[in-house]
């Protein structure tokens, strides 16, 4: 059982895991800090939930040994709305469960909401992260940006297709994901360091995640011809 104080209102706290190397890339270093459009892409994210009133501050949580941060993004230090934590995992999972044990440090209380968002999403924008702060603001369990797929689906084995899935009712999860503090710690503590998103974890308890539409756009970068869209998308805003 959660226990949240009666009466207190929830707060919004943003959490960017930003531990990864980001090997599929292809880069020459952790994918956060390759440069887009002018600065390092983690900066274009960190622009965005920077500009989301409602949210408290963002947590930057980075690896215990990461010595490139200061330097791809020194306009992005620890601030009153920017926090940042070098206690990041050997996993995803692991990274955003110490950040939340970091926040809880930092003030945080059970009843207050979490948006995990990814730092490779960094053609994210501030009218999304609103969107989804409205839609699960009253929510009992909280949810996430997701695309609702339009492609057909196929299975396969060994690059041959070994089946066509139905596409209905299927929706690519992207983030922020947003949760309450208070029940997604727990959430991930049984889900284990295996789980690849928050929602997965919330689910594994039972629970059912709201799905809240966002665009294409919001696409997080992964391969290298990846960079090249983003970079042109970026520059043409």
């Amino acid at each position: 059982m959660n226990h949240y104080t009666i009466g207190q209102l929830p707060r919004c706290y943003a959490l960017v895991p930003a531990a990864g190397v980001g090997a599929r890339s292809g880069a020459d270093r952790p994918k956060q800090y390759v440069p887009l459009a002018g600065q390092a892409m983690m900066a274009h994210t960190l622009d965005a939930l920077e500009r989301v009133e409602a949210l408290v501050a963002t947590l930057v949580v980075l690896s215990p040994d990461d010595d490139q941060y200061a330097a791809a993004l020194p306009q992005h230090g620890e601030g009153e709305r920017r926090w940042i934590a070098r206690c990041g995992g050997a996993s995803r999972a692991e990274t955003v469960a110490n950040g939340l044990q970091e926040l809880v440090a930092r003030g945080a209380q059970p009843q207050d909401w979490v948006l995990v968002h990814d730092a490779a999403r960094c053609l994210l924008r501030p009218e999304w992260v609103e969107q989804l702060i409205a839609a699960c603001a009253d929510d009992e369990v909280g949810g996430l940006l997701a695309l609702p797929l339009a492609d057909t689906l196929k299975d396969a084995d060994q690059n041959r297709v070994r089946a066509t899935l139905d596409r209905s009712g299927k929706w690519a999860a992207q983030t922020p994901q947003m949760f309450r503090l208070g029940l997604l710690r727990p959430a991930l503590a049984a889900a284990g360091a295996a789980v690849t998103d928050e929602a997965s974890a919330i689910e594994a308890l039972g629970h059912r995640p709201l799905l809240v539409a966002a665009p294409l756009e919001n696409f997080k970068l992964t391969w290298p011809a990846d960079f090249a869209l983003a970079e042109r998308l970026l520059r043409t805003r």
